[in-house]
Order: structure tokens, then sequence, then C-alpha cells
């Protein structure tokens, strides 16, 4: 039976942000927290290979101060316990930062026999996480899966590639990234959300990790973000004949360089 490791990130929501007029900057003062969207199907995946098959599922994240936030959650989609790192650190941790504290919890909490990602993260959605896990790892990575089967020791996945799929097989332990597309991540009934106050979660401390400077720091550094704001022309073609208005924004698709 799979032992299973889902990776997750608490994120705001976007929903929340607001841009503002002035200068494009985001307004995040009052937006909620939640799991990445994509990790949401990482979950999904996790439970349902486990409920066909027995097993147990895991679920690690590292995070600010408010990951703290995700516990319940997290553990109302099927995880069995949650592991979680709580450090002012990950407010400006690359991609490079984040699969070196996530590896070595893995390294002191495993072993696991599959670790699932979302495709990336509903925030910077670098996609980097599965494949630097599975380098630091030494494990085979499978990225982009939109179906996963685990049948004994082996791991076999259709993955999405543009406009074609492959099917590919490999030994476990291993690494896989999943498409939004593989499924419908669960609404938490009232029982799994009264259940999950019951389930034990751990909190990691970044110092026990034995992590050197030089791992911590980040080599790519966020300087900023602003929103982006579309300004329509409000262009309207009123001639009597149809034509003649198709070429009229023909024409001024064209003067745009658009066509």
């Amino acid at each position: 039976m799979p032992q299973i490791l889902v990776c997750f990130k608490w994120v705001l929501d976007e929903q929340d942000i607001k841009i503002r007029p002035e200068d494009l900057s985001l307004d995040t003062s009052r937006a909620k927290g939640k799991i990445s969207d994509f990790d949401r199907n990482a979950l999904e995946a996790a439970a349902q290979l486990v409920e066909a098959q027995g097993g147990r599922v895991d679920a690690l994240t590292f995070g600010g101060p408010a990951v703290k936030n995700a516990l319940k959650d997290v553990l109302s989609r099927g995880a069995d316990q949650v592991l979680w790192i709580a450090d002012p650190l990950a407010e400006r941790a690359d991609a490079r930062v984040t699969a070196q504290v996530l590896a070595a919890a893995i390294r002191k909490h495993g072993p696991y026999d599959l670790i699932l990602c979302g495709e990336g993260s509903s925030d910077a959605f670098n996609q980097q996480l599965p494949v630097r896990l599975a380098a630091l790892l030494g494990l085979p990575c499978v990225s982009f899966a939109q179906a996963l089967t685990v049948a004994g020791d082996r791991l076999r996945a259709t993955r999405k590639l543009g406009d074609c799929v492959e099917e590919v097989e490999t030994a476990l332990p291993a690494v896989a990234s999943v498409l939004s597309e593989m499924n419908k991540p669960r609404i938490p009934t009232l029982k799994q959300v009264l259940g999950a106050a019951k389930k034990p979660n751990q909190e990691v401390k970044l110092a026990e990790l034995g992590l050197t400077p030089g791992q911590l720091e980040p080599r790519a550094v966020r300087v900023g973000a602003k929103g982006f704001v579309m300004n329509r022309k409000n262009i309207l073609f009123k001639e009597p004949d149809a034509a003649a208005n198709v070429a009229r924004l023909a024409a001024s698709l064209a003067a745009e360089g658009m066509c």
C-alpha cells in the first residue's frame, strides 16, 4: 500500500486582491488565504489512490506564520497527517530554496513511495518544484500527469504534452506533478471537517533540517508585482453594410499589428 506525500502551498486568494489604480500596485490587505488551487488536485489524487487501494497520505508545506491556517482544510481533504514548516524566510524563498527545505523535510520524515505536487502554485506558477525535488532526492519525475495509477512498485501515468499525450511508467519511489484536469477536488463534508480536528499535525522547525545558509539564500528575488489593466478603445463600426464593418475591423486590427 503506497505511502504518499503531497506538497502544498498556502497562498493569498486572488479574488480578494485589489489593484490600486494610481500605481497598479497590489492591495493584499484584505486577502484571505487558501490552499493553492493546483495543490488541491494533488491532494484529491492522493486521497483517491488511498481510498482505492489503501495506504496513507501525509501533507507537507513550507510557508509563513499564516500557513497554520491551512492545517484543518488539508486534513479534511483526505490527508492523515500534515507536516508544516512556518518561517518568515518562506516569504522571500524562490523555488530553489523551497525545494531545498521540502527535500530536507522529506529525508527526515520519509520515506514515501510517491510524492505529489500540483502543476504549479496559484501565485508564482513557476512549475519548478516537482523537478527540483526529484533532482534533490535522486528520484524519477513524472510531470504534467492527467492520470495516475499505482500498481505494486510501479507508477503509470498519462502525461499531457501540448497537443498529444504520453504514456509513461517508472519505478517507485517517484515524484509526480498533476494537472488540474485530473480531477475535481472534493468539498469536505461536515464529517470530514469535524474529523480533521482529531488528526495529527506536526511542526517541523527549519533549524532542525540541517540546511546551510547558502542553501537558504534565494538566487531569484521578486522585486515587485503590479496588476494589469486593459484600457479598451471602445471603437464602434456602424456602417450599414456588415461587410464594410468587417473590412474596417480587419484594417484596424492590422494597423495595431494584431493580424
